[in-house]
């Protein structure tokens, strides 16, 4: 996609810390440039391909930051840095070609043969993914309860950030990576740890202060349209480290409302019911059979979930059982909201 679309490598453009997310970039003493040598050797191939790449898309990458120096502005350049460079540098005879970060990034997305810049493009796209399909009214997780200090807002950031930054690069890495996918699995692991560690940390400090997390997690959710608690599900399963997750527009869905994959390759599919205005105390067994019957006789995936924001009724949870359903009813709806980490996703 970013290798044939200008328009969507525009739109990422500004998103130069994925660079250092995927690999360190080293820069010249004034902090703001790289040479061509330096590019070649980030994304591993030779000066000559960063060459090419540069007179095929020269116009492009010009407009975002490369620049030629000559003359008096190149003698200027090699007195005031290249002259601090550690260990000294090559000196160029006529030119040096400088490369901004903006435009480092611009070849990543331009370039074919680099595992770097495959790298670059799937975490680039994996965070443009994220950002269009998160819901827009109702909060995160994550800020359902507003904070009133200066520890709390600065906990609060880094959990934000271990959730919508760290857990999809990682996410991203595991998707490209081979040999060392199952480390990559138990350092998100790691990661995810950290942030509910994080939640708790802030669930027991309201509760010991007089208020009630789950009370207001709850409300939240009994405040949400149908389609709201569909994208908040969806969200959770994201922040859970799973790919792919679309929630299914359609009305002939079969009772599925939600589709994805966990991070090891498992499909998942997931029913929602909001039954917080409904009236209607538990989940019956029709609901369960018909949800059964779509998840395993008809798309056979791997991991069934109905979350609800009630109950289950005996029969519905005996049906649960007998065909492999993963329940998630009202409680454990709320702790999972709240930060828990869904067993059935690991």
């Amino acid at each position: 996609m970013l290798l044939e679309s200008k328009s969507l490598r525009d739109s990422v453009l500004e998103r130069t810390d994925v660079l250092d997310r995927v690999k360190a970039l080293s820069l010249l003493p004034d902090g703001m440039h790289v040479t061509t040598a330096m590019v070649a050797a980030y994304f591993g191939v030779t000066i000559e391909v960063v060459r090419q790449l540069k007179t095929r898309h020269q116009e492009e990458l010009f407009c975002n930051g490369v620049v030629t120096l000559r003359g008096s502005d190149l003698a200027e350049f090699k007195r005031d840095i290249l002259s601090r460079f550690p260990g000294g540098y090559p000196q160029p005879r006529s030119s040096l070609t400088l490369y901004s970060r903006r435009a480092v990034l611009n070849v990543a997305m331009l370039l074919r043969d680099s595992d770097i810049a495959r790298q670059v493009r799937t975490y680039l796209l994996d965070m443009e993914y994220l950002s269009r399909t998160r819901p827009v009214e109702n909060t995160a997780p994550a800020q359902l309860a507003a904070p009133d200090d200066l520890d709390t807002r600065i906990d609060r950031r880094i959990t934000q950030i271990l959730g919508k930054t760290v857990v999809p690069m990682f996410n991203a890495l595991i998707e490209t990576s081979g040999e060392h996918r199952r480390e990559l699995i138990e350092l998100r692991e790691d990661i995810q740890n950290v942030e509910r560690k994080l939640c708790w940390h802030h669930r027991r400090i309201s509760t010991l202060e007089g208020d009630t997390p789950t009370d207001q997690v709850r409300a939240s959710i009994a405040a949400m349209t149908w389609q709201a608690f569909e994208r908040h599900v969806a969200d959770l399963l994201r922040r859970d480290g799973c790919m792919d997750v679309v929630v299914r527009q359609a009305r002939s869905d079969r009772g599925i409302d939600i589709t994805g994959r966990t991070a090891d390759g498992r499909s998942v599919a997931v029913q929602c019911k909001n039954r917080a205005g409904a009236g209607r105390s538990s989940i019956p067994s029709a609901d369960m059979q018909k949800f059964a019957g779509a998840a395993r006789a008809v798309d056979h995936v791997d991991v069934a979930l109905f979350v609800a924001t009630c109950n289950f009724s005996h029969e519905a949870q005996v049906i649960a059982d007998l065909s492999g359903v993963i329940t998630v009813n009202r409680d454990e709806l709320d702790a999972w909201t709240a930060g828990v980490h869904l067993k059935a996703l690991r």
